[in-house]
């Protein structure tokens, strides 16, 4: 039996790579999985998760909620990513998701938002649109 000293010392980290279609496919499912729980989670119509994975076709969105699909593109999986970061630092920075939910669907003045909701400027549909709620949250909690 190897000890945990063993162990620690002959792990070695997994690079992972958007760029690969080998690990797209093996992130596809988890994070399908993960965006569809998100978006149960936080009241998403079919409308707003279409948007928020880049635009897909209703059909498409249908097949994937079945477990229906290939390897997602890299354009994909980094909106899931960037969705999935938001959750979690909502879940940081808000004590109950109810206070979470409640903010990322308020009128807000701060100018990255124009006085729209996080979602709403999420919605705009632009993978940068993402990244700014993202970066918004992340200068909030402190993270560089």
């Amino acid at each position: 039996m190897i000890g945990f000293a063993e162990a620690a010392a002959s792990w070695v980290p997994v690079r992972t790579s958007l760029d690969s279609p080998a690990d797209r496919g093996r992130l596809t499912g988890p994070g399908l999985r993960t965006f569809f729980n998100i978006a149960d989670d936080w009241d998403l119509s079919t409308d707003q998760q279409r948007t928020l994975l880049g635009g897909i076709s209703k059909s498409c969105l249908h097949n994937w909620k079945a477990n229906r699909f290939s390897a997602l593109s890299r354009d994909q999986l980094e909106r899931i990513s960037l969705v999935l970061g938001i959750y979690k630092a909502m879940a940081l920075l808000f004590a109950d998701g109810d206070g979470g939910k409640r903010w990322l669907k308020a009128a807000n003045s701060e100018a990255v938002f124009g006085g729209a909701s996080p979602l709403a400027r999420m919605l705009h549909g632009g993978i940068e649109d993402l990244y700014a709620t993202r970066r918004y949250l992340d200068a909030w909690r402190g993270v560089r």
